[in-house]
């Protein structure tokens, strides 16, 4: 008899793990339970999305199910390398061998929920929107949720219901609720923090519409001020360009552009280039846009006995400063379906044996994502030279030189906990620095 599966998030982590659970004959029923109204049919919030890179562990992840990564690069930008820009017009680039896949996460959720609607009829699969997990019982293995009526500005209940499951997935996000509950057992440990920094989304129209801009369409646009403002740009499919702001939080400067003329102004101070392009209708809508932050999360295991698991940032949120997020929430499917492999679908086994392996990956990763780049001026110049220094010696001498840090994040063959071996020198020194820097804002 198929095993019930009830996945709490339509977030890309728990739509793939769908895909890979159905591949699996007729082992699994699977029950999908999403807070927000289907993606597919609402609006597109510039809000709560952001652009993402799919670097090696993201896009293997997606091989392993026919047609998902040419449907996933069919709505993205293939990505060559980073350009630095400087206040007077210098730059500075950095090659990739191996492009990165880079879209909106949106659009990334998206492709992944048809094709696995495409793949998938309703016997074995059924995807719920508009239903908010409350409470979890796992001695009795029952959810209870809250049906909300769709497109109101406020969550309105039409009803409450409760389910069973077999196996429940936390795929809910930074702030699930499925891991919340967790935290009332005996042996599951959390630890929560927001992140120094804050961040703001930011969309650009066609930057070749304007003369004398020229922002490569294959890299990853930077700018760098010494104040711990950092910007990133990635052009999109539509020749569009989005964005982040990241900046610190406690000493904030953006929250202090609150018009139009504000934001121009800073822009055009501070990255020309963004000056330049940015209409007043964008200008206006940064201004009014909520300022995002960033909840890390850190847990001792994700897995509740044999009936209850967490992946993606449900389990492991970290910064989005390395971009790996997204790529560790994919790669938990593909390891999580490696341990079904070997244990012969025992989910007891499997469930205990992902906790094993994934933990020590995971802190790993939240290490290099908080200490990867540093915040100050002068260190962040010695981060290019060691990492240009690095790829040379590296293509050099393969197997003297461990590949750069950067380059060693984005490979699929390296584990995170073995680049943070290898770097921990530099990720102290960063510590050290960026907790400095952050007390004097």
């Amino acid at each position: 008899m198929a095993k019930k599966v009830v996945i709490i998030g339509a977030g890309p982590s728990g739509i793939l793990l769908a895909h890979y659970l159905l591949r699996r004959d007729e082992k699994y029923q699977i029950e999908i339970y999403e807070r927000r109204s289907d993606p597919r049919t609402v609006n597109f919030s510039k809000i709560r999305t952001f652009p993402i890179s799919l670097s090696e562990r993201g896009t293997n992840a997606l091989l392993q199910i026919p047609g998902l990564e040419e449907a996933v690069k069919a709505v993205s930008v293939e990505m060559t390398g980073t350009i630095l820009h400087g206040k007077k017009g210098k730059t500075q680039v950095t090659s990739r061998k191996k492009p990165l896949v880079t879209l909106d996460r949106t659009n990334l959720a998206n492709v992944l929920l048809e094709k696995l609607l495409e793949n998938h009829d309703s016997t074995r699969l059924n995807i719920h929107f508009n239903c908010q997990c409350i409470q979890v019982d796992f001695a009795a293995k029952k959810v209870n949720l809250q049906k909300l009526k769709p497109e109101t500005s406020a969550e309105e209940i039409e009803s409450e219901f409760t389910i069973d499951y077999d196996l429940l997935i936390g795929a809910d996000g930074a702030h699930s609720v499925v891991r919340e509950h967790l935290i009332n057992t005996e042996v599951f440990e959390c630890q929560q923090n927001y992140v120094p920094n804050a961040y703001k989304s930011i969309f650009l129209p066609n930057p070749d519409q304007i003369p004398g801009i020229d922002l490569q369409k294959d890299k990853i646009h930077t700018w760098r001020l010494s104040n711990g403002v950092a910007m990133l740009m990635l052009h999109q499919p539509d020749a569009t360009m989005s964005g982040v702001i990241h900046f610190p939080y406690a000493k904030n400067p953006i929250a202090e552009l609150t018009d139009t003329e504000e934001v121009t102004k800073f822009f055009k101070e501070n990255s020309p280039e963004i000056g330049q392009i940015i209409p007043e209708y964008e200008a206006e809508a940064f201004s009014q846009r909520p300022i995002s932050r960033v909840l890390t999360v850190s847990c001792n295991r994700y897995h509740y006995g044999d009936s209850v698991l967490l992946i993606g940032d449900a389990a492991h949120a970290v910064s989005p400063s390395i971009g790996q997020g997204c790529n560790s929430a994919l790669e938990d499917v593909v390891v999580l379906n490696k341990l079904l492999d070997e244990y012969a679908d025992n989910l007891a086994l499997t469930l205990e044996n992902y906790s094993i392996i994934r933990q020590p990956d995971a802190f790993a990763l939240r290490e290099l994502s908080d200490y990867c780049f540093p915040s100050s001026k002068k260190l962040f110049t010695e981060f290019i030279i060691r990492n240009s220094l690095g790829k040379i010696l590296h293509q050099i001498f393969p197997k003297t030189f461990f590949p750069p840090l950067f380059d060693a994040v984005f490979a699929a063959d390296i584990s995170y906990r073995e680049i943070l071996h290898k770097n921990q020198n530099w990720i102290s020194k960063v510590k050290k620095s960026n907790d400095q820097f952050f007390a004097n804002q």
